[in-house]
């Protein structure tokens, strides 16, 4: 009977068991798929025949690229990343310790050279006056002549030696060569750094420019002035009219690539520099990727 009992029990139980994990099933399986993530038209030509390129967005007068002039330890930053510069302004520092004690040396052999030649023009003085010729013989006098003129470029080789000290010290504090934004900044305080990476970057963002880079096989077909306009990447809504500024006629390897599968990597391109106005319902922000269409009236279709 007590058999019976606990088993009824334990019936009981797994039914409500059973019935709890039918409803949370039931509940899984009845909840909504996740929305699809809507993805963007992509942009298409506005002109019946078009040589389609890509563009990167870049600041007046080109993004320009600063490194530092060796090896070295950073010593001080003193700007951040968008923050304005002006042409001259101290961006960034390299450890300039050797050199200053290396400096301080050099002051102190200005100061015994500067003592060593008022030693001699007093010596010289002093037998210059002696009117006596036995007392003081010609060549003594040109003798005490002479040392005083060592002494003098003694102290003109100690103070170039701090002069040129002063310069590299100099060189080891990079500035801004232009007014601008520092748009980018890889490097922090006290980090080891080398001459042959650019470190910093500064760019003009009062007027912006794309870069487009049109393929070799295009470049034949380029009139500077056709029509071209340009949508951000994969944005078909917003279509930017661009201004031809300038052709740089040195054809070079692409090197912003977009990843479609018929690019070829050992593209050479012409570049082409265009300005715009930025839209005024649309930010756009240097290294930008855009698509840009330029008007070719001609039979066939060309693109990268």
């Amino acid at each position: 009977m007590l058999c019976m009992s606990i088993f009824k029990t334990i019936s009981f139980y797994l039914a409500i068991l059973g019935l709890l994990l039918a409803v949370i099933l039931t509940h899984l399986f009845q909840q909504e798929p996740p929305e699809a993530i809507s993805i963007k038209e992509p942009s298409r030509s506005p002109f019946l025949q078009a040589i389609a390129s890509s563009g990167i967005v870049e600041a007046s007068d080109k993004n320009i690229e600063i490194g530092v002039p060796e090896d070295g330890i950073v010593e001080k930053l003193w700007f951040k990343v968008g923050d304005p510069v002006h042409r001259g302004d101290a961006l960034l520092q390299l450890d300039t310790r050797a050199l200053r004690a290396k400096l301080e040396v050099q002051r102190a052999n200005v100061e015994v050279a500067e003592a060593t030649l008022r030693k001699a023009i007093d010596q010289f003085e002093r037998v210059k006056k002696v009117k006596d010729p036995r007392a003081v013989s010609k060549e003594d006098v040109t003798t005490r002549e002479n040392e005083a003129r060592v002494a003098e470029m003694r102290v003109k080789a100690a103070k170039a030696e701090v002069e040129e000290t002063t310069e590299l010290l100099n060189r080891l504090i990079v500035r801004s060569p232009i007014d601008g934004i520092l748009l980018k900044q890889d490097v922090r305080d006290g980090e080891f750094v080398s001459r042959n990476k650019p470190l910093l970057m500064v760019g003009n963002l009062k007027n912006l420019q794309i870069r487009v880079d049109i393929d070799e096989q295009n470049a034949g077909y380029f009139d500077k002035n056709s029509p071209a306009v340009a949508y951000p990447k994969n944005n078909a809504n917003v279509m930017i009219p661009l201004k031809f500024v300038r052709i740089e006629p040195y054809v070079v390897p692409k090197k912003s690539l977009t990843g479609t599968s018929e690019e070829r990597v050992d593209t050479r391109v012409l570049q082409v520099i265009y300005s715009f106005e930025e839209p005024k319902d649309y930010n756009m922000y240097v290294g930008q990727q855009a698509d840009v269409y330029i008007d070719n009236p001609l039979p066939e279709h060309h693109e990268d």
